[in-house]
């Protein structure tokens, strides 16, 4: 599973304790796969500040996820391929250990062999300027998301329009792509050339009646172009006088004259233009997936370092001075031992918060610094991490 739990408990001995029943009890019910989760000492300045620290990491933590999952989903829409594929792309670079920093890892591993940035991110310095850090970050990425996605996706959707244009029927498609110089009688001042679509079981009936459909039509000038399911795309050529006339009888007889003036100007602006944003696209993709890829990297680091900054603060407003807890990250084996690995937690540190661990938290009690709906509420700190960012 891509879902995690990340827990605290208390560190003295007693909890400890608690902890090492959980482990074993989820090892021996294959409940989930626990790992020590490693926070360090943080400078932790005032309970008040604590309190308000903790208001502004919720709201970053959902904004951190919410920018991962749009540069995922973004990563999906450029290479336009299966979530499989781009899956492979949605890694974390480094972090397991300073010699592998080059290396790209799953994310799966870099989750549970975390270690904190103390080069990014020093652990030194208040907690407020490493919370400031991050979210300015988070923020510059996604000022620059929006302004590289912008662009591209308006050139997207100017060559999906463009291409469009070469889809559809004979009555909508463009023609600029079918039609040639020598389909057309041009700068004529008496004759002109037209573009007759004819359904398929008619084809017969044009070649008798064509020529007879007006006067003034130049016999033998009729020629198929192209043809789809439906029908033809033939030329006629007649003097310019009789054009509303022939339009009239060939409506008539089910023939429709298709609005369309040979412009060769037009016409290679058109193709001009179709393989400039074929260019152009070719050119942003490379550079806009490498982006999006060393970027989604940062961003999902930061998150998850806002993770364990949550859990520091929660645990030190829930837990109390000095700092003293060891954090946990569980991973459960599978969505059905969901339940049973909840009611494990809550029977092992029961002792933490006997309201809480029985689940009847009035709905009306507010619990100071933490923000946190009462269903979420636990005896133990706990924060969900789920990396299903494509579904």
């Amino acid at each position: 599973m891509s879902e995690f739990w990340l827990i605290s408990a208390p560190g003295d001995r007693e909890n400890l304790q608690a902890l090492e029943r959980m482990n074993t009890v989820t090892s021996k019910a294959n409940l989930s796969y626990n790992t020590k989760f490693a926070i360090p000492d943080f400078k932790v300045g005032t309970l008040d500040s604590l309190v308000g620290l903790s208001d502004e990491l919720g709201k970053l933590d959902t904004f951190a996820e919410s920018l991962i999952r749009r540069m995922a989903q973004s990563v999906v829409e450029v290479m336009e391929d299966s979530k499989g594929k781009a899956q492979e792309h949605l890694l974390a670079n480094g972090g397991l250990k300073e010699k592998m920093k080059c290396l790209k890892i799953d994310l799966t591993s870099f989750v549970t062999h975390f270690e904190w940035d103390m080069a990014k991110y020093p652990a030194k310095q208040p907690l407020v300027s490493v919370v400031d850090t991050i979210a300015k970050q988070l923020a510059q990425i996604e000022t620059d998301l929006k302004s590289r996605t912008a662009a591209y996706n308006t050139l997207k959707t100017n060559l999906e329009n463009l291409e469009k244009k070469s889809m559809g029927n004979l009555f909508t498609r463009t023609l600029s792509d079918i039609v040639s110089k020598e389909d057309f009688v041009l700068d004529s001042e008496y004759l002109v050339t037209l573009l007759v679509i004819v359904p398929k079981p008619n084809y017969s009936q044009w070649q008798k009646t064509y020529e007879s459909l007006s006067d003034m039509v130049v016999p033998r000038s009729t020629k198929l172009i192209t043809e789809d399911k439906e029908g033809g795309l033939f030329t006629v050529t007649l003097f310019r006088k009789v054009i509303e006339d022939f339009k009239s009888k060939a409506r008539e007889n089910k023939f429709t004259v298709r609005e369309f003036y040979y412009d060769e100007k037009e016409i290679k602006r058109e193709r001009e233009e179709m393989a400039r944003l074929l260019s152009d696209k070719k050119q942003q993709y490379g550079p806009l997936l490498r982006w999006l890829k060393v970027n989604f990297s940062e961003a999902f680091i930061a998150w998850i370092h806002i993770k364990a900054l949550r859990v520091f603060v929660e645990s030190v407003l829930r837990y109390g001075l000095p700092v003293n807890f060891q954090a946990v990250l569980l991973q459960p084996h599978k969505k059905s031992s969901a339940k049973r690995l909840r009611e494990v937690l809550n029977s092992v540190f029961r002792h933490l918060d006997e309201v809480a661990a029985t689940s009847i938290l009035d709905a009306s009690v507010e619990i100071p610094g933490l923000q946190l709906s009462n269903q979420d509420y636990f005896p133990y700190v706990y924060f969900h991490i789920d990396l299903s960012l494509l579904d």
